[in-house]
């Protein structure tokens, strides 16, 4: 993968995150503020708790680190991976920020 291939690929993960926020603010009573500075997108719960996903450009690597800890993910050419075995992206995603909104939340790239 080439610099210009995996940053056009991590700006569509990116935009699919703010999306995903704002049909999540849209249609639930759950409250994430997200922001976007560059490659790193910042979401903050009502009750402070934070995920925080950047790029990594040199990496090739989307960073996402949650109340339980950091991961790393790469691309495999369909969806990005986590690089210790974990599971996808925005499987991931969806499960920490369920368990630290305390709401059942789903971030899917569409």
């Amino acid at each position: 993968m080439t610099d210009t291939e995996f940053m056009d690929t991590a700006e569509r993960a990116l935009k699919a995150i703010e999306a995903s926020c704002d049909r999540i603010n849209d249609e639930t009573s759950v409250d994430i503020d997200n922001q976007r500075t560059g490659g790193m997108v910042t979401l903050v719960f009502a009750n402070h708790s934070q995920i925080v996903i950047n790029l990594q450009k040199p990496l090739h690597e989307i960073w996402l680190a949650a109340k339980c800890g950091g991961f790393h993910y790469q691309f495999d050419g369909k969806q990005w991976m986590d690089t210790k075995g974990s599971g996808e992206f925005f499987a991931s995603l969806s499960r920490f920020a369920s368990e630290q909104s305390g709401s059942s939340l789903e971030f899917a790239e569409r």
